[in-house]
C-alpha cells in the first residue's frame, strides 16, 4: 500500500497522479504543492507510482491489505525510498537485465527454431 510521499523530494510532476490505475492521488492544489494521497485504501500495491516517480519521493509497502508502521527517516537513510524503480532497473544509466530473465530465455529458445 502507498505509505509515503516525501514532500522534500517531490518535484510536482504529477506522474503518480497520472499512472495510478485506482486513482489514489489528487494533484497538488497549490503551484508549489505536491500531490496528495487521497484514497489510500484504494491502493493495490501495483508500484506504478513508485516506478514512475523521477524523484524517488514515494514508498509503496508490499502489503495491499494493511498499513505499515514505517519511519520515513529510516527509509530515506536506508535507501528504500523509491528503491523499487532502481531494483527493477528503471533508474537512469541502468543496464537492462531482460536478456537474463528465464521467461525471456525460454521465449527466445522457442522462437529460434
Amino acid at each position: 500500500m502507498i505509505e509515503i510521499l516525501n514532500k522534500d523530494r517531490c518535484v510536482n510532476c504529477n506522474q503518480c497522479v497520472t499512472v495510478c490505475p485506482t486513482n489514489v492521488f489528487d494533484p497538488a492544489t497549490e503551484p508549489d504543492g505536491v500531490p496528495v494521497i487521497a484514497r489510500k485504501s484504494d491502493c493495490q500495491s501495483c508500484f506504478m507510482c513508485e516506478l514512475y516517480c523521477p524523484a524517488d519521493a514515494l514508498y509503496v509497502a508490499p502489503f495491499a491489505e494493511r498499513d505499515a508502521d514505517l519511519n520515513e527517516s529510516e527509509l530515506i537513510h536506508g535507501g528504500l525510498l523509491g528503491s523499487y524503480r532502481k531494483d527493477v532497473g528503471w533508474n537512469k544509466g541502468a543496464r537492462s537485465t531482460a536478456s537474463e530473465d528465464e521467461s525471456y530465455i525460454l521465449f527466445k529458445r522457442m522462437h529460434s527454431h
